[in-house]
């Protein structure tokens, strides 16, 4: 749920007037009553300035979530440097549209960062997910019918959402590695109490420059490169019980990191979890909330775990919400200062025209300019 009625309540107070379709909190335990205490209108679909939402909007008519057409502004998650025709669309219906996938990496925007928190809820119900398909406890175990040995648990990738799946492996007490292309992130993993893997990468191919671009992400590697990580990655793979991936590169496909070759040498019973399937999946055998069975392997690729937490989940999503209306509309009032660093990253469409310039060059055009201004 994009808003929980903290964030309603938050909004009310800022002068926003605010509507909650009938029932939308009900499957994150929200009731349409906790709304209207907020100070909410609960009611259908109606004319508003701005509409958020978790996900995209369908086009402007009856299903669209706004009365006669498009709504003036829309706030959400849509991905628009992997899915670009949805700014396009975006702008062909005259909405002026904020994706909150292109929040900044800065320090002012990072009560608005709501990747982070969806990383977070999805790291640690991947490892949660593989707990429950491993045909074994995580901990190491004494007891009088023998010891039993911890879980071998690899993450690949050390961002947000393989941080917390590494820390919430160790809190189940399995032996855990970590793996990032991004130098930087062999201190992140050893935080966590997990073993990082290093691997050399520097024959054939690049050493480890340019693994990282100016946001923090990971840089696509070379054809070579890749080939040796999955290379010296195999051992690895091979000695796990658990692999989760979460290497993605924004705009990109994902990289592969597991061939077929290295899911096959893995022991039967042994789980795969992939959470990068929605661009292509870090796994060659994965395929998107589909159970594969690869010789005894089980591969799953869920696109939906940020919603089997769903409380929570929308209690960090409204408040990175809430923190980004209050940027844009103080007092309720939106202003879109395209000089604002904020505002400007992650303003995708407006008057027509998708004036992102990373959006336009994904449509393979330039964004069209446009003055600071006040809407």
């Amino acid at each position: 749920m994009a808003l929980v009625p903290e964030g309603v309540e938050t909004l009310v107070q800022q002068g926003f007037d605010v509507v909650v379709d009938p029932g939308a909190g009900s499957a994150a335990g929200i009731g349409d009553d906790s709304y209207r205490g907020a100070g909410a209108t609960v009611a259908p679909a109606c004319e508003a300035e701005i509409v958020v939402s978790v996900r995209d909007l369908p086009s402007s008519g009856p299903d669209s979530g706004q009365a006669g057409g498009a709504p003036s502004v829309f706030v959400g998650l849509f991905d628009p440097l992997w899915m670009p025709q949805r700014a396009q669309r975006h702008a062909a219906e005259g909405t002026t549209a904020f994706s909150l996938d292109l929040v900044p990496r800065i320090t002012r925007a990072q009560t608005m960062d709501v990747l982070s928190s969806m990383g977070t809820i999805a790291g640690y119900e991947s490892v949660l997910l593989a707990a429950s398909r491993l045909p074994q406890m995580f901990p190491l175990m004494m007891t009088a019918a023998g010891t039993l040995a911890p879980a071998r648990v690899l993450v690949l990738g050390a961002g947000v959402a393989g941080l917390q799946a590494i820390a919430t492996s160790r809190r189940l007490g399995a032996v855990v590695e970590g793996y990032d292309v991004r130098p930087a992130a062999v201190e992140q993993i050893r935080s966590m109490g997990a073993r990082a893997v290093e691997l050399d990468l520097t024959e054939p191919g690049a050493g480890s420059a340019g693994t990282e671009d100016a946001g923090g992400y990971a840089r696509a590697q070379s054809d070579d490169v890749a080939d040796r990580q999955q290379e010296l990655l195999a051992p690895y793979v091979a000695a796990s019980d658990v692999v989760i991936t979460t290497a993605a590169i924004p705009g990109r496909a994902s990289p592969l990191l597991l061939t077929a070759a290295m899911v096959d040498a893995m022991g039967p019973g042994s789980v795969v979890i992939d959470l990068a399937s929605e661009r292509g999946g870090n796994c060659a055998v994965s395929e998107s909330d589909t159970e594969v069975d690869r010789s005894g392997v089980t591969v799953l690729a869920p696109t939906d775990l940020v919603s089997r937490c769903a409380r929570h989940a929308s209690q960090m999503f409204s408040r990175n919400l809430v923190a980004f209306l209050g940027h844009l509309a103080p007092g309720g009032d939106v202003e879109v200062r395209a000089d604002d660093e904020i505002v400007a990253a992650m303003l995708v469409a407006r008057d027509g025209d998708v004036v992102n310039p990373g959006v336009a060059a994904a449509l393979g055009g330039s964004a069209a300019p446009h003055e600071a201004a006040e809407g």
